[in-house]
């Protein structure tokens, strides 16, 4: 590889680093080229990127970003190296876990993923992974528990007209 292609990825890879705010880094040494092919499929399918490229690469379009920021990444740059970049930080857990499932494997390895400022190192935490959250699904249940207590307010409210005009009914009747 050139020094000019090697400039090129580090500034591909610079791009995609700062696009996205997810990550994940995966070992996917020991996969047939069908295998990669078929995870690469399901990423496709899934709008999430995937880039192969070596990892002296991606250390220093990260270290180029911000060294500090990405430290808790560095030590997962060994062997081979695949990205995953994602919007939603769920969706590349669950295709490595489908992909597994499905395959019956246990690669790809997830070695580490860069989630919104955080550092997830090891394969142990994909299925935590899995189950976490979208911002956007947080944010809906906040809002729907903010909205709970005014709901409440307003049928009672309602209630008591239902009942006021119950009363009043009552009442002409008695007269």
């Amino acid at each position: 590889m050139t020094k000019e292609q090697k400039t090129e990825v580090i500034e591909l890879l610079k791009g995609k680093f700062a696009q996205y705010d997810n990550f994940y880094i995966t070992d996917t040494e020991s996969l047939t080229v069908d295998q990669v092919g078929k995870l690469r499929r399901a990423c496709f399918d899934k709008n999430v990127e995937m880039k192969v490229a070596k990892n002296t690469l991606i250390r220093k379009a990260l270290e180029s970003l911000d060294s500090e920021k990405y430290s808790g990444v560095f030590d997962s740059l060994h062997q081979v190296t695949a990205l995953l970049f994602s919007e939603n930080p769920k969706e590349p857990a669950l295709i490595l876990s489908s992909f597994r499932k499905e395959g019956k494997l246990d690669k790809p390895v997830l070695k580490a993923a860069f989630i919104d400022g955080s550092v997830y190192q090891g394969d142990n935490n994909l299925e935590v992974l899995t189950a976490l959250k979208s911002k956007q699904d947080v944010i809906g249940e906040i809002i729907g528990l903010l909205q709970s207590p005014a709901k409440n307010v307003i049928s009672g409210l309602n209630a008591g007209n239902k009942l006021a005009s119950l009363v009043k009914a009552l009442e002409e009747r008695a007269n």
